[in-house]
């Protein structure tokens, strides 16, 4: 429950910075000796995993417990804005520097990123917990019998279900969307690093719109929005799959951007109702509630990418051609956003966006 959260918000984005290091270096050591490059790439991941997770947590638990209950979706938004910002110049810078590809240029260019993303932390949470007057929540309830508390109420786990589900989709494409660009369409490391610029950029957009919409034109409910992409991004990753038979990059460009879109319109959405779904139920559980959905959220993460990898591998096995195994990915990725479609419609409350906003905002 309580406690700071800058150590842990700090602490995570170290873990992260070390184990994209890892990673990184992970690539020659491959080449050399497979066993060791795996041994060093699994605990890559694993660190990148643990600190996204414990990262990402700690900030969603000090927005819910620091900001007021009606600005909480507006400060959601602009938190995953600028993480969708900040991964989509990376990418785009880093793409433009990685062409002609070397190791050692990768190893300069994550290191620097790296270096930079730890540093923007420090000055990000430097102070910030020091002025808060923090509403203390319950916190004689112990860890665990609070997450049971959570953890029993129908519409809280449901959610976690939802999030889980959604969160595989969301990131299951992530590893994978490159080197099918790469294999299938031909594309260099720096054009698909760029390909992955443009599908944040897209994020961006659908991020904006559902914001816009929401605070400015009051058009639909988060729970609309939520489900609608989840269905685009359902029928983006069909046509991503469908193109591996006869498709351009042009095409595919245009695909991977609609994915982006319909992402984000789902993404920020989805946060939304989360931060108001937090306030609901037993009082002053909001910190346990989003540790839990940011938990299901870092797990479904580091699961959906590696679930999606390995998915697409062993397809490979099976399937000669890497159209098809990378299609077939694609495609059960989006039976699961049709799913988590399904689940939202079931478990957020379908109501005008209207009551988080006060009038003269």
């Amino acid at each position: 429950g309580g406690g700071r959260r800058s150590p842990g918000i700090l602490g995570g984005m170290v873990f992260l910075a070390g184990g994209g290091l890892a990673a990184a270096a992970a690539i020659p050591v491959l080449e050399y000796n497979f066993q060791w490059g795996l041994v060093l790439s699994i605990i890559a991941y694993s660190a990148i995993g643990l600190g996204v997770g414990a990262s990402g947590t700690s900030l969603l638990a000090l927005l819910a417990t620091a900001t007021a209950p009606r600005r909480r979706a507006a400060a959601a938004t602009i938190t995953w804005l600028m993480m969708i910002a900040g991964i989509a110049i990376t990418s785009g810078v880093a793409g433009s520097l990685l062409d002609p590809y070397s190791h050692l240029l990768l190893l300069k260019i994550v290191a620097t990123v790296s270096a930079g993303a730890v540093l923007l932390t420090l000055i990000g949470i430097w102070g910030i917990e020091r002025g808060l007057t923090r509403q203390a929540e319950a916190s004689h309830t112990p860890f665990m019998k609070g997450l049971k508390e959570v953890w029993a109420e129908d519409k809280a786990r449901r959610f976690t279900v939802f999030v889980f589900l959604s969160m595989t989709a969301y990131f299951m494409q992530e590893l994978i969307l490159e080197p099918y660009a790469g294999l299938v369409f031909g594309f260099s490391p720096g054009q698909s690093t760029s390909l992955s610029g443009a599908q944040n950029g897209g994020v961006f957009l659908g991020m904006l719109c559902v914001g816009l919409a929401c605070t400015g034109l009051k058009l639909g409910s988060l729970r609309s929005w939520v489900i609608c992409g989840c269905l685009g991004s359902a029928l983006s990753l069909s046509a991503i799959a469908a193109l591996g038979i006869d498709g351009s990059a042009a095409q595919l460009t245009a695909a991977v951007i609609a994915l982006g879109v319909f992402n984000g319109m789902f993404a920020v959405a989805a946060i939304g109702s989360m931060m108001s779904l937090a306030g609901t139920g037993r009082g002053a559980r909001e910190g346990t509630r989003m540790g839990l959905w940011g938990a299901a959220q870092a797990i479904a993460a580091g699961f959906g990418g590696l679930f999606g990898a390995a998915a697409a591998d062993g397809m490979r096995l099976w399937i000669t051609s890497a159209a098809g195994a990378f299609g077939s990915v694609f495609l059960f990725e989006a039976a699961l956003f049709v799913l988590a479609a399904a689940m939202a419609a079931k478990t957020i409350e379908h109501k005008p966006i209207t009551q988080n906003l006060v009038p003269g905002e």
